[in-house]
């Protein structure tokens, strides 16, 4: 059976999501991470909302690295709950809160456009938790683990097989979220003293 091009990439694009799981698994049982289970919770929820939209308009493989994303998501959340950042703050707390709430306006939402730019916006906002965790610790996420996933939603546009503003948007935006938080732990790291994570 000869696979289709749109399908090569979306092998390739899930690839890539498991690599940078097995990195981030790999920095939370070796080598200290915390994961933030707020913002893995955000994304999961949110992960879920925008494989059904890009289901819903034809994304076919493009929607693949998306669902296998959506349920390891949930995974780091019950890791991140049990091993991971607890302190959270009144922010944490709030944008959780925010977030959440923004999910029954995707319900209400007559178009795919609307939702997946919902999507986009919430999506976003849950790396608000993180970001604060690191600034303190970036030690405590592995930058590999967002540089593969970046690499992940970057094929995964090519898998897309009917390009529309709700199929492509949500990965344009990931790989955009993710390459910008890989280069912060980075760009932290740098300034502290404590040795790295990969």
């Amino acid at each position: 059976m000869i696979m289709t091009q749109a399908e090569i990439f979306g092998v390739l694009s899930t690839g890539m999501i498991f690599v940078s799981r097995i990195f981030y698994f790999n920095g939370i049982f070796r080598h200290g991470a915390k994961p933030h289970a707020f913002s893995w919770l955000i994304w999961g929820t949110i992960s879920a909302v925008g494989f059904a939209a890009q289901v819903a308009e034809g994304a076919g493989p493009g929607a693949w690295a998306r669902g296998f994303a959506c349920a390891t998501c949930f995974l780091l959340v019950v890791i991140g709950y049990q091993r991971g950042d607890r302190g959270y703050t009144r922010g944490d707390w709030i944008t959780l809160g925010v977030s959440l709430a923004a999910i029954p306006l995707w319900v209400i939402t007559k178009t795919p456009l609307w939702s997946v730019i919902l999507v986009c916006i919430i999506d976003t906002v849950g790396f608000i938790p993180t970001v604060r965790k690191a600034w303190d610790r970036p030690w405590e996420e592995p930058a590999s683990g967002y540089a593969f996933f970046t690499a992940g939603a970057l094929l995964s546009i090519f898998a897309i097989e009917h390009y529309t503003p709700a199929t492509w948007l949500y990965p344009v935006l990931m790989v955009f979220t993710n390459c910008s938080m890989a280069a912060y732990l980075l760009i932290r790291r740098q300034k502290m003293t404590v040795p790295a994570l990969a």
